[in-house]
């Protein structure tokens, strides 16, 4: 029987679970959707049980299509989103929804943590700055504002140790999640023990660390029965979305760099040492002994998805209508306007901003409107303003001395032309695209095929799996045009933010 690998993507929108064989070809994959629950202001939700349920669905759909034994499934890798806090009872119960990265609920907590224990400190430890996106503060919450549900907490675990947890009964924390606990060691990759109690919560409930690629269970009778799997089917620890996605766009060298675009978006530059910036992310690779200069950005498919979800009744009916999709639409109506989108400039902060602002109060701007405006203006404006939330970023970086050559785009973004030509043209870098929307869960089979012995080594899985579909030189005319809007882009924001706390 031909052997295959199994990948689990935890998204923020929907899971995705897909079917590879050895050479990275996708057999069959489903996705299934979940919700996100906003229940107060500040704060945003996601049901882990949800998740379950939907990849149990995703599973058993992707081995149906298939037409496979599930016995050929020979590894499991699971990746997820960053910065979750999952309270888990000794038996495995969710105690309650975790709070996921656009959560901000923790802000206060963030100034009196750093007022008290000093950014240094915390950032010379951790690489990161103590923001209310990652998973500490939220700790701290459970314990400050639901004592109840801390206390009755065994471990707080992330979004893919989850999944893990309910297909092998292991409570595990992977590497590349490390970065979302401050108390994690940026250059040893381990827990500092001391150093936990002082932030606000207790040690032990962090589960032990895993390298991403090492197995931490099989997957039992009583998953199996609910999923479809052979029990006894290896599962490894698993890894940050956005490094596997990195991983299954074939950055595993120092020095290559992925752009994201899915939901949100991003980069991910690779290097051989813990490089960290007070406004990036940092974190390790899922790839053993590299580490990940990283940006986080909301802007990202979720906006140009609010748009044609708010503003796109042309576009669905007409999709509808032809049969196809009406992001395809968009695009064409944006290739007509030209570069810098005749000066509309739009501001991605659609739920506040990550890095490198850092600002939750940060908010969506249409900015040049006017009666010569239309539609497809301001298609083409968001695709230009998340293509700036980029080219910030990878400015930022610089900052700390780390230069980009070269890009390779993922994620449902990247199936875009247009749109991946406007980030080459506004960064003026190459973008080289490989088989976009499965690089994440390809990342994820990855690791349980090294994990597993299946491939000898991490380069011999990307040069077996990795193929580059084309190629975006940078129009330089282009970016000349970019530059000048770049600035309004960034000058908007510093005029605007003091505005912005107030709504």
């Amino acid at each position: 029987m031909e052997k295959l690998l199994l990948g689990i993507d935890i998204g923020t929108s929907a899971c995705k679970v897909a079917i590879f064989d050895l050479q990275g070809r996708v057999i069959a994959q489903s996705t299934k959707e979940y919700k996100v629950y906003y229940p107060a202001p500040g704060h945003v939700e996601q049901n882990p049980n949800e998740w379950w349920d939907s990849i149990c669905a995703a599973t058993k759909e992707a081995i149906f299509k298939a037409k496979i034994d599930a016995k050929q499934i020979r590894g499991i890798g699971i990746d997820g989103q960053s910065w979750s806090a999952i309270p888990i009872d000794k038996s495995g119960r969710v105690l309650h929804n975790t709070p996921i990265w656009m959560d901000t609920r923790a802000s206060d907590i963030c100034r009196d943590t750093v007022e008290r224990v000093g950014f240094d400190r915390i950032f010379r430890l951790s690489g990161n700055s103590f923001e209310p996106s990652y998973s500490t503060p939220k700790f701290v919450w459970f314990r400050k504002n639901m004592p109840e549900i801390y206390n009755s907490t065994y471990k707080f675990l992330q979004s893919n140790s989850f999944i893990a947890f309910k297909l092998t009964g292991q409570m595990t924390q992977d590497i590349s999640q490390g970065y979302g606990v401050h108390a994690f060691n940026m250059s040893e990759g381990k827990w500092e023990d001391g150093f936990c109690e002082e932030l606000g919560f207790d040690r032990e409930k962090l589960p032990e660390l895993f390298q991403c690629h090492e197995v931490i269970g099989e997957v039992t009778p009583e998953a199996a029965a609910v999923t479809g799997l052979s029990a006894g089917t290896p599962v490894v620890a698993g890894g940050l979305d956005a490094s596997c996605g990195t991983l299954g766009a074939g950055v595993v060298k120092v020095g290559q760099t992925q752009e994201q675009g899915g939901q949100a978006g991003g980069m991910s530059i690779c290097l051989e040492a813990a490089v960290a910036h007070p406004k990036l992310i940092l974190g390790f690779h899922v790839v053993p002994e590299l580490w990940l200069l990283q940006g986080g950005t909301v802007g990202g498919g979720g906006a140009i998805k609010w748009f044609m979800q708010e503003l796109g009744a042309f576009e669905n009916s007409a999709a509808k209508a032809a049969g196809s999709n009406p992001f395809m639409i968009m695009d064409n109506e944006a290739e007509k306007i030209p570069e810098g989108s005749d000066g509309l400039v739009f501001l991605p902060y659609m739920a506040g901003e990550r890095s490198p602002l850092w600002d939750k109060n940060a908010k969506g701007v249409f900015f040049g409107l006017g009666y010569d405006k239309t539609r497809a203006h301001m298609i083409r404006a968001v695709l230009e303003g998340c293509a700036f939330a980029l080219q910030h970023n990878l400015r930022t970086a610089e900052e700390a001395g780390v230069t980009v050559e070269e890009l390779v785009a993922m994620g449902g973004a990247a199936n875009s032309r247009l749109w991946t030509q406007i980030k080459a043209d506004v960064t003026g870098r190459v973008i080289k695209v490989p088989t976009s929307d499965t690089a994440t869960t390809l990342g994820a089979a990855i690791l349980a095929g090294v994990g597993t012995g299946l491939y000898k080594s991490f380069d011999q899985a990307v040069r077996d799996t990795i193929v580059i579909t084309r190629t975006h030189e940078p129009d330089m005319k282009a970016h000349e045009t970019y530059k000048r809007n770049y600035e309004i882009y960034i000058e908007l924001y510093e005029k605007l933010k003091d505005t912005m706390q107030k709504i």
